[in-house]
């Protein structure tokens, strides 16, 4: 039986193929997964895993009753099928590597290391990385599915070794967190006592003898951190999305890198203006 949850394999060759380069000169997606499906016999619903969509949609897709325009859905085909960077320039996409620019890192590798269709894709990286970092940092909403709740993404990670928990979370008497419970459709009482609750469980950890440090800020929610030491984990609230379903990326410190260096800025200084309550 084949593992439809292991990475879906290009062969190098077949993105050399003529039809796999139209396609991708073009943003065919259509004419571009039937060519994997071609050169990896894979099924719908193998290519439908790999690449973060429902199979129904990819089944419309194939058949050329539904094109994909988005450049979010064309970034998670393109991190779906492992495209390499000459395919995704022809894509008309950024590459990931790119060589011979001047925000490499001291590794030599660009700032942007990965990209994730969202944070579940994301979770065995961070998770990895999290049970070795010494200095955690989340700006976030309400937070309770990274830090608050007991099956969150990295509440059992930072319990009981030493390690600094800095969390940035939305002031639940703010405006701003009126403002994001209108643009999400939730009642406004309701959604700050989500936020109230993160910071009770927080609290809870502090208590237990856990470092932490809370703070709440009232500024409308547009980058969604989990900062792991050096390594940041970037997405994006929406208007009608949370961060955690948005694209995520991986970022390595780069002291030329604009986003790396653009982001730490900005969580620096929401941090230093926010107000600390733990």
């Amino acid at each position: 039986m084949v593992d439809t949850a292991a990475p879906l394999v290009v062969p190098e060759r077949a993105w050399q193929r003529p039809e796999v380069r139209d396609a991708l000169r073009a943003r065919d997606i259509g004419a571009l997964l039937r060519a994997v499906q071609q050169h990896t016999g894979a099924s719908q619903s193998r290519v439908a895993v790999a690449v973060g969509m429902l199979q129904g949609r990819v089944s419309e897709i194939l058949r050329g009753n539904r094109t994909v325009t988005s450049l979010e859905a064309i970034e998670r085909v393109a991190v779906g099928l492992g495209m390499p960077d000459p395919a995704r320039i022809m894509l008309g996409i950024a590459p990931v590597y790119p060589a011979g620019l001047d925000h490499l890192g001291p590794s030599g590798r660009a700032e942007l290391l990965e990209v994730y269709p969202s944070q579940a894709a994301a979770r065995p990286e961070i998770e990895r990385r999290a049970a070795h970092a010494e200095v955690v940092e989340v700006l976030a909403v309400r937070g309770l599915g990274i830090l608050g709740l007991n099956d969150s993404l990295l509440r059992a990670r930072v319990c009981n070794r030493e390690v600094t928990v800095r969390a940035l979370l939305l002031d639940p008497d703010g405006e701003a967190a009126r403002r994001r419970a209108t643009e999400i459709g939730e009642n406004h009482p309701s959604f700050a006592a989500g936020v109230r609750l993160s910071l009770e469980l927080l609290a809870d950890l502090a208590n237990d003898g856990a470092t932490i440090e809370g703070y709440v800020y009232d500024l409308l929610p547009t980058w969604r951190v989990i900062s792991l030491d050096d390594t940041l984990f970037v997405s994006a609230f929406g208007e009608v999305h949370e961060g955690h379903t948005s694209p995520m990326y991986q970022l390595g410190p780069s002291p030329h890198g604009a986003f790396w260096r653009g982001i730490r800025r900005f969580t620096d200084e929401l941090r230093r203006t926010a107000r600390r309550v733990i």
